[in-house]
């Protein structure tokens, strides 16, 4: 994940974070995100691919934690690029996203990523 500059109020005094999701597969035709910020569903964000395998998302989110799944070709699988994961409730792990309201250290979080 890579995380830009931008942000927005949000209405809690906190800036939304924008955060861009990527991922590589070769032979994907289709590649989605479902999590705790789409309610799991994995229509409501899907990534665009970029050619030669890459897919990207960006979001805009509020600061918290976020667990996610991706969604390639229908199967649901954790991001290989998280850094975190968290079990859930059907034996498998989710990958779990931090956004803080401190743009600095969620440029510094990017750079070890």
């Amino acid at each position: 994940m890579k995380r830009n500059k931008r942000h927005k109020a949000n209405g809690n005094g906190s800036a939304n974070q924008s955060v861009r999701l990527e991922f590589i597969h070769d032979t994907a035709k289709s590649v989605s995100v479902a999590g705790t910020f789409n309610d799991w569903r994995p229509g409501a964000t899907e990534m665009v691919s970029v050619g030669d395998g890459r897919w990207l998302k960006e979001l805009v989110l509020a600061p918290g934690a976020y667990e996610y799944r991706l969604v390639v070709d229908g199967e649901w699988m954790p991001d290989p690029r998280a850094s975190e994961t968290a079990s859930n409730p059907f034996g498998e792990s989710n990958s779990v996203l931090r956004v803080n309201g401190d743009r600095e250290a969620n440029r510094r979080l990017q750079e070890t990523l």
